[in-house]
């Protein structure tokens, strides 16, 4: 397939360009909206904890500055990783054909019919967590240097998503 592209200069240069694309394909842990100030030793920036509402969702927290940049590049990926924000079923290019043929799917698929007169199955009591002590889901033992049963073959690698 031959590929024609049409480009004009930009209205203001080729910086405002740049700086537009770079912020939409190399978002960063951290926004620079977000910084608040930077003394040479400390930094100081806003952050938000999810789990509260109102006012105290929100501050402004004081890390050194090599405290801060161990956090931050907790947040870079290596080398050949990908950060991947849109995929699976709801992915924009294939939205529309992959809900169709989930309905398609879901409306020839069989309903489950209960089995007549069979008694429930007595929940079986979850193992505690050895370090925390929280209820612990036991999925599969397997030992030291074997392959899971849920593995066909040794795991491939994954791309992170960091969002």
């Amino acid at each position: 397939m031959d590929w024609f592209v049409y480009a004009k200069r930009p209205f203001a240069g080729p910086d405002s360009v740049l700086s537009y694309l770079a912020r939409y394909t190399h978002r960063v842990a951290i926004a620079n909206s977000r910084l608040v100030a930077f003394d040479g030793d400390r930094v100081r920036f806003k952050w938000k904890d999810y789990r509260r509402d109102g006012p105290a969702r929100y501050g402004v927290m004081t890390l050194d500055a090599h405290e801060f940049i161990r956090r931050f590049l907790l947040h870079v990926l290596p080398d050949g990783f990908h950060r991947i924000r849109h995929y699976g079923l709801f992915a924009n290019p294939t939205r529309a054909d992959a809900i169709t043929k989930a309905r398609a799917l879901l409306a020839g698929a069989p309903h489950p019919t209960p089995a007549p007169n069979k008694a429930p199955a007595e929940p079986t009591p979850p193992i505690p967590c050895p370090c925390c002590g929280g209820p612990m889901i036991l999925v599969e033992v397997f030992e030291r240097g074997a392959i899971p049963k849920a593995w066909s073959c040794a795991p491939a690698p994954q791309c992170c998503d960091t969002s």
